[in-house]
């Protein structure tokens, strides 16, 4: 029987670029940045790099459809490099890659890498789909926004939550992320913006205006992983290890069956069982000490919170209400600032989620810095909420 792989594998360096509209760099640069910062901070030489995973969903135009431009980037000759994409979770994946490449013993010190240069698009959003692939069968052809506000209907369908204690919840969420945001330095948008701003806002498509939906950004994500053994030879002391790594992927029985109401995300549900279950949590509300979650839009973030167990059903809305996710509550979400504010390089989300928990653990955050964490998980929700993928992961200190 399978026995995953918690505690073993260790986080030894990250980095981060500084998310936002980066006119000035490409894609290498990017990169470049993230890992100049990982690389330092594990102590190793570029040569003990034995593989690579490079995650990037949208960025054909910069990086291509092979992982080539990593090799040529950071001058990785002769090693094993392979490019993923699994939408937003894919800088997930790209961790994923490389975190099993450690565990099963295939190679020592294995780098894993998301970058995602959107804003040279010339979309405000996400590009249109392309028609005409299998991805049709199941998906109909709406925005972003339209895919989600469906969601706050279904919940507010089966709770019977009124419209207004609604769109207070999903203000706050929004409103929290603004001023966790202001204490990032490499966050896109670094401004706090009041309470009556958000609730007043145009609307986008019912119930979410414009600052309960997130944008793109530019930016990479990286992390070098090893064995806890190795990790301690290198001369590591604190050792953030990665406890669970699970996915969850739609196969069109959501759209196409009729036990599922719409308010709730089914993928998320099943990885978030899949990962406690590796991780031997049993009581996620008492045991994670902050999260960091999907939150393209702020109803995203609302339902998650019950979909990983942290919130009883239908409970969400007066949770998040009370403060329960705020900087100085219970249970922190987006200490960061989450994608609505640190920002959401696509392909880079996934490892830009890990590098908060790995700075919070590891005592670096700075202003940000939250007392005494042990465990942090990341949560990443690609397509819609009726056709997607879920990935959650789980560092935490050894």
């Amino acid at each position: 029987m399978a026995t995953g792989i918690k505690d073993k594998v260790a986080i030894i360096g990250m980095g981060c670029s500084r998310f936002g509209e980066r006119w000035d760099v490409g894609s290498e640069q990017l990169v470049s940045e993230a890992f100049c910062e990982a690389l330092a901070d594990a102590g190793i030489e570029h040569r003990q790099i034995e593989a690579a995973w490079l995650g990037s969903a949208l960025d054909s135009v910069n990086v291509g459809n092979s992982a080539i431009p990593l090799s040529t980037t950071l001058r990785l000759q002769g090693i094993p490099v392979s490019r993923v994409e699994n939408m937003c979770a894919t800088g997930t994946e790209a961790l994923r890659g490389a975190a099993y490449a450690v565990a099963s013993g295939a190679v020592d010190i294995a780098l894993a890498v998301g970058v995602e240069k959107l804003k040279d698009t010339g979309y405000g959003g996400l590009p249109v789909p392309t028609k005409g692939t299998l991805n049709d069968l199941w998906v109909p052809y709406c925005s972003a926004p339209a895919g989600f506000a469906q969601l706050a209907a279904g919940y507010r369908a089966r709770y019977g939550v009124s419209r207004e204690d609604l769109k207070r919840a999903l203000a706050h969420v929004s409103w929290k992320s603004h001023q966790n945001g202001t204490k990032s330095p490499k966050a896109h948008l670094r401004k706090a913006v009041p309470m009556e701003t958000i609730l007043n806002a145009p609307m986008i498509a019912e119930p979410l205006g414009v600052f309960d939906c997130c944008g793109v950004s530019d930016g990479s994500a990286v992390a070098i992983v090893t064995t806890p053994q190795i990790a301690r030879a290198l001369g590591k002391q604190d050792l953030v290890t990665i406890k669970a790594l699970q996915l969850s992927t739609s196969s069109g029985r959501e759209s196409g069956m009729g036990e599922w109401d719409g308010s709730y995300v089914v993928n998320t549900r099943n990885a978030a069982r899949a990962a406690y279950r590796e991780a031997g949590i049993t009581d996620p509300r008492g045991q994670l000490s902050q999260i960091e979650v999907h939150d393209c839009f702020s109803i995203t973030e609302l339902v998650t919170m019950e979909d990983l167990g942290v919130s009883e059903d239908g409970r969400a809305v007066f949770d998040v209400l009370d403060g329960k996710f705020d900087a100085d509550g219970a249970l922190p979400c987006q200490i960061d600032g989450g994608l609505k504010c640190f920002g959401h390089p696509v392909g880079a989300s996934g490892l830009r989620m890990v590098y908060e928990h790995y700075l919070q653990l590891l005592g670096r955050a700075g202003e940000r810095q939250l007392k005494n964490p042990t465990l942090g998980l990341s949560h990443n929700l690609g397509g819609v909420p009726y056709n997607g993928v879920a990935a959650i992961s789980i560092v935490g200190l050894m």
